[in-house]
């Protein structure tokens, strides 16, 4: 089974959606969010490069925000890389 890590931060509606798309595919994550902490937003930045959230990382991979993840569904990439749990 695939490790998904989606970290978030408050408010966030993509990270809410983010997180409602991978609940819908049956698609088991771990939250990690980062809203009061400043040191993780850093060093998450510093190994992405990406400073928006969420950032979904499956197995490692960075796939990306919000839209990076409906497009990584429709294209079925997303079942690739984390098939659905039964």
């Amino acid at each position: 089974m695939a490790k998904i890590i989606v970290y978030s931060t408050d408010p966030c509606s993509f990270c809410t959606r983010a997180k409602e798309l991978l609940s819908r595919r049956g698609l088991a994550f771990e939250e990690i969010n980062l809203s009061k902490d400043p040191a993780g937003r850093a060093r998450l930045a510093q190994e992405t490069g990406m400073l928006s959230f969420p950032q979904v990382v499956v197995d490692g991979e960075l796939i990306g925000g919000f839209q990076e993840v409906v497009r990584a569904d429709m294209t079925g990439r997303l079942r690739e890389l984390a098939p659905a749990t039964p």
